[in-house]
């Protein structure tokens, strides 16, 4: 008894060891962005051309759930079984077909990407910046940990990020923080949401189009998203009282209104998301989004429309839009979820 007392005294203590240790590794190497930091824009255009003055933009936003999210994959934060559903095959091919929607017939003018990976282990160290690159791109880290250690088996290595890349001139892009719900330890190996920034000019004019590529918080209790929101409503005001025209879109983890009308939530007790309203919005400023077709599903299980008791859709990807812009469609593409659990949303405005 006293040799099986002492064994698992000592399997306790390197137990413990081992836990202190990782925590202090994972505290050493955490990513501590600063408040405002300027990102470098890769494969920079030369000549690139300014945004014509007086015509349509369009505008694509899309979380493409790092090309491993497609149909086959369910997910344990959502109720799911599994960390890495996707074989680099599959990553591989969900990719492909991103690349194809963003890049065929019909390109938007401007695209808005979320949950981009560069050097992750989920995503087999693919480069997937590289791989949906434009003439200029910019690319802001609001995920990054050299080992994070939950669940079982672990995550692993993780740098992921908004994205956002275009044919046109970009003057600059900045990457801005966004307050972090999480406190230490959990913080050493958590997402540190951002803004992703992005200056364009505009030919002929002073003014620039200031384009806000956007993922907020998904699995807080509700504070971060609300905190996170309101710091961004602040910035793009004070863009906007520059003389500037803004466009805020992406993956906002909060359903646009009316949109629990038409896809009521059966499952709050495996994701509930946030919820946006009319009076978040400064005066004179508008969503633009639509009810159509769920931008989102639930990744409880492997994708199946036909189960309509498990299968759980939402509308939390769109845009804002400052008094200046006029909307002229905003349209979600159904893509069947096939590569990715979120469906793109195609944004065509004026610039007044």
């Amino acid at each position: 008894m006293k040799r099986f007392l002492k064994a698992l005294l000592i399997l306790v203590l390197a137990i413990v060891l081992a836990a202190v240790g990782l925590i202090g590794w994972l505290s050493i190497a955490e990513y501590k962005p600063e408040a405002v930091e300027e990102l470098e824009l890769s494969a920079r255009a030369e000549n690139a051309p300014s945004l014509p003055q007086g015509e349509s933009v369009t505008v694509l936003s899309w979380n493409i759930g790092y090309a491993g999210l497609g149909s086959n994959a369910d997910f344990f934060m959502d109720g799911g079984e599994n960390v890495k559903s996707s074989d680099r095959a599959r990553v591989e091919s969900n990719l492909q077909d991103i690349r194809e929607l963003l890049y065929g017939e019909g390109a938007p003018d401007l695209i808005l990407l979320q949950e981009v990976d560069v050097n992750s282990s989920r995503t087999y160290s693919i480069d997937q910046s590289a791989c949906l690159t434009a003439g200029n791109a910019a690319h802001a880290l609001n995920y990054s940990c050299p080992f994070v250690p939950f669940p079982l088996p672990p995550i692993g290595k993780v740098n992921s990020g908004v994205f956002t890349t275009t044919d046109y001139a970009i003057d600059r892009a900045e990457r801005i923080s966004l307050p972090c719900p999480f406190s230490w330890p959990v913080s050493t190996a958590n997402l540190k949401r951002c803004l992703l920034v992005s200056y364009l000019p505009i030919e002929g004019s002073d003014r620039q189009l200031v384009l806000v590529n956007l993922h907020l918080e998904a699995y807080d209790d509700g504070e971060g998203k609300i905190a996170q929101t309101r710091q961004l409503n602040e910035f793009i005001q004070s863009e906007y009282e520059k003389g500037n025209y803004v466009i805020a879109g992406g993956d906002f983890n909060q359903i646009f209104p009316g949109s629990l009308e038409v896809y009521p939530n059966t499952h709050p007790e495996l994701w509930e998301p946030g919820v946006l309203t009319e009076d978040m919005l400064p005066e004179g400023w508008s969503y633009a989004y639509d009810l159509s077709v769920p931008s989102c599903r639930l990744l409880n299980q492997p994708y199946d429309p036909a189960d309509t008791d498990n299968t759980q859709h939402y509308v939390i990807d769109g845009f804002i839009l400052s008094p200046n812009v006029t909307l002229e469609s905003v349209e979600t593409l159904d893509q069947g979820f096939i590569a990715s659990d979120h469906n793109p949303v195609l944004l065509r405005v004026a610039l007044n």
